[in-house]
This record gives structure tokens, C-alpha cells and sequence, in this order.
């Protein structure tokens, strides 16, 4: 039986100290990708999702859900990306782009892997706030309500963003050669 994040934070609150090693194998992949969303840097976004997790270890809070256990993850990775590019304001180059995606599998095609590298590159052409909102729906499965919450924004404004979000991309990804039956 798979272990769900909010059972390991459970044990580690109780001093189970592999619990955190499962917390960590369970969130951070997920929370590098979305890190590196923002800060465009392989190498600062693990950073980033690690101050996450490890706020997490030091401020000890209960959380009812797994999903809130998530939704504070990302709100804090967000919270410390907006920070690292405060104090970072240069812009970072699009170089390590197979750092990020899992595309590098035998059993994946070329055409496969091309077109997921399309679609990568496409997001990273949208504004911030679509990349964003596109990830967090998609990538990590979160409801609009989810979102309102980690971005600070109503189920309304989350809806509209989404939903001009996919446009944008459409767009892009038409220009690009890449259809809906192509997805």
C-alpha cells in the first residue's frame, strides 16, 4: 500500500525520523518542477523546495488532510520563489531543460519526447501567472479552490486564469505545429 505524505508528516510528528525521508521522496519532485516554474535555475529551485520541507519540519504544524499538507508546501515553495527573485532580479536562461522534464525513458519515442519539449517550452513562454496556474492544475492536480488558496486569488479569478491560460497555450502550441490530437 502506497504511503500518503499526510501519513508520513503524521509519523514524523510522532519521532519517526524515516518518516521525513518519505515526505521527501513524496513532495519534492513535484515541488523542484514547480519551483523551477519561477526561478528558471534547476540548482536554485531544489534549494527552494527544500527551505519548503524543511520549514515544514521546523514549524511542526498539524494539517487535517493531505491536502493541506500540499497546498502548504506549494504556498511556501511560491512564497520563497517570489523571494529568490526579489533578490535575484536577472533574468536566468532556459538551459537545463532535461534536468526538469522526465523525458529521458527507452520506451518513449522521439516524436514523444519532442513534443513534450515543445509543450515545456511553450509554458515557459506564457506569463507567470498562466505557467502557474497551468501547473498547479495539471502537474499537481489541484482544484481551483486549492489554488484560490495558494495564489491568494477567488475560485472566480482562478477560473478566468485558467481558462485564458489554456487559450494562450493553445495558441503557442498551434504555432508550433502541435494539435489537440497531437496531446
Amino acid at each position: 500500500m502506497r504511503e500518503t505524505g499526510e501519513s508520513s508528516y503524521r509519523r514524523f510528528l510522532q519521532g519517526d525520523s524515516q518518516a521525513l525521508e518519505a515526505l521527501i521522496r513524496t513532495y519534492s519532485d513535484a515541488l523542484v518542477r514547480f519551483a523551477y516554474g519561477y526561478v528558471k535555475s534547476s540548482a536554485a529551485a531544489e534549494d527552494l523546495a527544500g527551505d519548503a520541507i524543511a520549514l515544514l519540519y521546523m514549524k511542526g504544524k498539524n494539517f487535517a488532510t493531505e491536502n493541506q499538507l500540499k497546498s502548504y508546501l506549494y504556498k511556501v515553495t511560491r512564497s520563497r520563489c517570489v523571494d529568490y527573485l526579489r533578490r535575484h532580479k536577472k533574468e536566468v536562461p532556459l538551459a537545463d531543460v532535461e534536468n526538469v522534464l522526465i523525458l529521458e525513458s527507452a520506451e518513449y519515442s522521439y516524436l514523444r519526447r519532442n513534443r513534450n519539449e515543445t509543450l515545456y517550452i511553450c509554458l515557459q513562454r506564457l506569463p507567470n501567472q498562466y505557467t502557474e496556474i497551468l501547473q498547479l492544475t495539471y502537474f499537481s492536480g489541484f482544484s481551483f479552490q486549492e489554488c484560490g488558496k495558494i495564489l491568494g486569488k477567488t475560485v472566480k479569478q482562478i477560473y478566468n486564469l485558467h481558462t485564458r491560460a489554456k487559450m494562450a497555450l493553445k495558441l503557442l502550441l498551434e504555432k508550433e505545429g502541435i494539435t489537440d490530437e497531437d496531446l
